[in-house]
């Protein structure tokens, strides 16, 4: 079966306008349509860095108790948030997870590796 959502946990997190910290949230695989409309905002044209900045508000979708993601609330976000949220993004979109595979340098045990905030390791072996 595919997986088409997954969950994550940024580094730093979203902070809203009565001061909570977001920092669990869901993203769904993306269409065709998620990376190709946004080629059309104007912001996009103006500046191709915006599009993953559109990309992340329509394949978020949801981040703690905030009740809507959109474009603003992406550009809201620390810089290690927006570069945790890319990477993740790339490798559940390339690979429809978000787990690095590694290996074990001394036994060369092959494992899986999840994506996960600083600090936080979540390994769970290879089938």
């Amino acid at each position: 079966m595919i997986r088409t959502e997954c969950e994550f946990v940024l580094p730093v997190g979203y902070v809203d306008e009565a001061g909570t910290l977001h920092r669990t949230g869901m993203m769904r695989m993306a269409t065709a349509a998620d990376e190709i409309l946004p080629l059309r905002d104007p912001r996009v044209q103006q500046n191709e860095a915006y599009l993953i900045v559109i990309i992340l508000s329509r394949v978020i979708t949801n981040l703690g108790t905030v009740p809507h993601i959109n474009p603003k609330l992406i550009e809201g976000l620390y810089a290690a948030d927006l570069a945790y949220l890319q990477e993740f993004y790339n490798r559940f979109n390339r690979h429809g997870s978000a787990a690095l595979q590694a290996a074990c340098p001394q036994c060369d045990h092959q494992f899986s590796l999840a994506v996960s905030e600083p600090g936080e390791s979540s390994a769970t072996p290879s089938v």
